[in-house]
């Protein structure tokens, strides 16, 4: 017994080099696809909306305030204090503009990039709640080929790196059960989505604090655990204290009442919904990987004792209702919801791989694989007629057709390989889409 043990243990460190190894290959690897997707065509388009110009003149006039004016602490808009939110990511594209000058692409490219980082970060968080690499890897590559994801990730918006600075948090949240030195990294985490999104970043808090309720509550009575939290939201307690002692009270009621806790039950003129407003953004445009959902959910009923179903369970509902009770309601307000989604769909997935080269699949699979080629096939034939001819969306959906087609051909005579036709042929035709002028259009309302 102890000899058998032994050996496992010697073949076990001859072997974590290998897997290290090939662990940073496809996180080289993911970094490429993501950075290559979201920085495609970034700079062609003018910025979409009033939340993007919004965020260019704080930064336009960060960027163009004289020295010594603190402009970066106290940020202004139109020449008004701008007690939205706080300024990180603004500085961050300030500081572009210094280094590129004024336009478009300076001002997508912070946003976009740090986007880009959540899909190896992505690919961590797998690594960590699930024994099997390819539920990581699939995870983190539905993730990079989820349309919103992509489109709301290019904008310049706050949304892509909070959800980037959440999964920092969460990886380690998943290490410090092992290692409370990264007790430090989910204060870190945690004190970046503040300076990003405000007070709101304290839901997301909560995400990780009832999952450790749940799964590790040992880690939250010890005292590294909030020595991290508490060294994590220093800079977040200085940034608001220094609005306090310059601004006084009227930062107390435009920073926090209304822009950081008024939108729960209160009502706007502009951006309400009814509270499954974000139940039906989600059906709206994640697929093709919704044809995986009641599978990936019966997955994680049927492994609710395990850690990785327990995270999904409470990243997901959690997060789901406190959004719908939210009056304001935002086309990107949800995303922090689509990792958690792709870590379900990537664990469903990889039960794929367990089964032999030709095995039976889901009618479901089948049958949405079939709608979807019909309904991009009928989108490419209309987008070549004459009146409305538009070439650049006549391939896309031609690509996306071909894509279903032939993913649902293979899963019709069980043949795994369909799920990397599904990935390959998403990504191509996510990559024409943004080099297309129709990825920032109004299709997206």
């Amino acid at each position: 017994m102890q000899e058998g043990s032994f050996i496992w243990g010697y073949l076990e460190k001859q072997h974590r080099p290998v897997n290290k190894w090939i662990d940073w290959l496809w996180l080289m690897v993911l970094l490429f696809a993501a950075v290559l997707l979201f920085s495609l065509n970034l700079g062609e388009l003018p910025l979409g909306d009033a939340h993007e110009g919004t965020v260019a003149q704080v930064a336009r006039e960060i960027w163009s305030a004289p020295p010594g004016s603190l402009r970066w602490l106290y940020p202004t808009l139109g020449g008004e204090p701008y007690h939205n939110k706080p300024p990180l990511i603004h500085l961050l594209i300030a500081g572009a503009y210094s280094l590129g000058g004024v336009n478009e692409w300076t001002t997508r490219l912070p946003s976009s990039i740090l986007t880009a980082f959540s899909v190896p970060l992505l690919y961590c968080i797998g690594r960590e709640i699930f024994r099997q690499r390819w539920a990581a890897i699939y995870s983190a590559l539905i993730y990079l080929t989820m349309l919103p994801v992509v489109r709301h990730g290019r904008l310049a918006i706050l949304d892509g790196a909070v959800v980037s600075f959440f999964m920092v948090m969460m990886w380690c949240v998943l290490r410090s059960r092992r290692d409370l030195r990264y007790c430090l990294g989910i204060g870190i985490g945690l004190g970046l989505i503040c300076l990003t999104q405000g007070l709101l970043g304290i839901l997301l808090a909560a995400i990780a604090i009832v999952f450790l309720f749940w799964d590790t509550p040992r880690l939250l009575t010890t005292h590294y655990f909030w020595i991290g939290i508490f060294i994590g939201i220093l800079p977040v307690a200085g940034w608001y204290s220094a609005q306090f002692l310059h601004y006084g009270s009227s930062f107390a009621q435009v920073g926090l009442v209304n822009q950081s806790l008024s939108p729960i039950g209160t009502t706007m003129e502009r951006n309400t919904a009814p509270p499954w407003y974000y139940v039906i953004e989600i059906l709206k445009w994640t697929w093709p990987w919704l044809i995986f959902f009641p599978q990936s959910v019966r997955l994680i009923w049927e492994n609710l004792s395990l850690s990785w179903a327990k995270l999904l369970l409470v990243w997901s509902l959690v997060y789901l209702l406190f959004i719908s009770l939210m009056s304001i309601k935002l086309p990107w307000y949800v995303f922090p919801i689509y990792p958690s989604l792709a870590l379900a769909f990537g664990a469903q997935l990889a039960e794929i791989e367990n089964l032999p080269l030709t095995s039976s699949y889901p009618r479901t699979w089948v049958a949405g694989l079939s709608i979807l080629a019909v309904v991009a096939s009928a989108g490419s034939i209309y987008f070549s007629n004459g009146t409305v001819q538009k070439t650049d969306l006549q391939l896309i959906f031609a690509s996306v057709a071909l894509t279903m087609t032939l993913a649902a051909i293979l899963a019709e005579r069980g043949n795994g390989q369909f799920l990397k036709i599904l990935l390959w042929g998403s990504y191509i035709s996510l990559l024409l889409l943004m080099k297309s002028n129709y990825w920032i259009g109004e299709l997206w309302g």
